[in-house]
């Protein structure tokens, strides 16, 4: 039987310095004998060199177990042979956090698109009816540097498909894949093994749980009948959407993507028999995150959103398909196994804008579907786009939706999203009707 005892008194590695480690490291520095690693050896200082890891002396180690950090790909690290042929030890902190934690209600949500949105949301709303909430994993603090947690206490958890795969023992009373298209194919090879990523948080739960997928997903209907289910399954078909389209008069929330992953949230505040009416004042009232569909400037004749954090064309296409006269900024380092699959009535619509280094794989999807001209940078591309708007009276949407990943220029999506919107009010917003 596992509890929190099970990492008491343990030989405990802990591979990877990012947050997730670091909260990891903190946890258990006074309950476990403690071993860290990081590939990265700049990361070891006057705190934790005495922890360090000798990798000359690795095979001398018996490690209980081995916490791995979500980004540590086990292919391609400096212990890779070692992780390998101790497979069956390694955990992650949902681990640690479950099991020292098991008496909390958990909702976990993943998906390829909309997790930080959606948990986002989730959290506002249950703030809003005086529930205990907190908001942890890729979204907020890590959950093991949570404070004062009572047996009332909810979690709301954003999860990745790498530290699902990782895990062992997490469970979850609410499991939630708001979505799943082809995504880090580079890690998980290809995507019934990133379904099957995803699928393992409701393969792990019991049965009194519940799971939320997409009816008609068909990567998940490929996998999901691989397993037994425990968990009462919930099946949604959208079939909500102009009853949400009635209620909602929050423009950052009407685009397909949110209109569909709302159904979800809905369905779970249902679950703890929430009202409408706080459901919606909530949504109403929901700001939006950075660089996640942000619009930046709206007015009669333009609208401008930043969704910078867009690194496929899944998580692109619900903007295409909800506007109209779009300028679209697109490239980056594209996604293996990424199409741009669009309906034909919205090609008119679009007039594309490739940028960074990955332009043949981009022009080979818009060949014969939309129009589109490689423009390099962003910074070129806002000029040359502020030419084509000045003395257009049409309604226009600047759409910075890049479908790719930012690293070909950018270190992250955050840094890409702010000089985007520096470049706007510079070039742009400061002298937009300058004759």
């Amino acid at each position: 039987m596992f509890s929190k005892k099970t990492f008491i008194n343990k030989s405990i590695l802990i591979y990877g310095l990012g947050l997730s480690g670091k909260s990891c490291f903190k946890y258990l520095s006074n309950k476990s004998s403690i071993t860290i690693f990081d590939d990265n050896s700049t990361l070891k200082n006057k705190k934790n060199k005495n922890f360090f890891l000798k990798i000359k002396n690795i095979n001398q180690y018996k490690f209980d177990y081995i916490v791995l950090s979500p980004g540590i790909d086990i292919k391609k690290c400096k212990l890779s042979n070692y992780l390998f042929k101790n497979k069956k030890k390694i955990i992650t902190e949902l681990d640690i956090f479950y099991l020292f934690n098991p008496q909390n209600t958990k909702i976990t949500i993943t998906g390829t698109n909309g997790k930080s949105t959606s948990c986002q949301m989730l959290y506002n709303i249950f703030k809003s009816n005086n529930l205990d909430v907190r908001l942890v994993g890729n979204i907020g603090k890590p959950p093991l540097l949570e404070k004062n947690i009572k047996k009332k206490t909810i979690f709301i958890i954003e999860a990745s498909s790498y530290q699902i795969h990782y895990s062992n023992y997490f469970n979850t009373n609410y499991a939630v894949i708001l979505n799943l298209n082809p995504d880090h194919l580079e890690r998980h090879g290809n995507i019934h093994n990133y379904a099957r990523a995803k699928l393992k948080l409701i393969y792990k739960q019991k049965k009194n749980n519940f799971s939320y997928i997409e009816k008609d997903n068909l990567f998940l209907k490929k996998n999901i009948m691989t397993e037994k289910i425990k968990s009462r399954i919930n099946r949604l078909s959208f079939n909500k959407q102009q009853f949400f389209k009635n209620k909602i008069n929050n423009p950052y929330l009407l685009d397909k993507n949110n209109l569909n992953n709302i159904h979800f949230i809905y369905s779970l505040c249902k679950k703890f028999k929430l009202s409408d009416n706080k459901i919606f004042n909530s949504l109403n009232n929901f700001k939006g995150l950075k660089f996640r569909k942000q619009i930046i400037y709206k007015s009669n004749k333009l609208m401008i959103i930043n969704d910078s954090k867009s690194t496929s064309f899944s998580s692109t296409v619900g903007l295409l398909s909800s506007y109209k006269n779009i300028f679209w900024i697109v490239g980056g380092k594209y996604k293996i196994g990424d199409n741009f699959n669009l309906d034909k009535k919205y090609y008119k619509n679009i007039y594309a804008y490739i940028i960074g280094l990955n332009k043949n794989f981009f022009i080979k999807q818009f060949k014969n579907k939309i129009n589109f001209k490689y423009t390099k940078n962003l910074k070129k591309t806002i000029s040359i786009i502020k030419k084509n708007i000045k003395n257009d009276e049409n309604p226009k949407t600047i759409l910075f939706s890049p479908a790719a990943a930012s690293f070909d220029q950018f270190k992250n999506f955050e840094e890409r999203g702010k000089y985007f919107n520096e470049l706007v009010r510079k070039l742009i917003l400061k002298n937009l009707y300058d004759r």
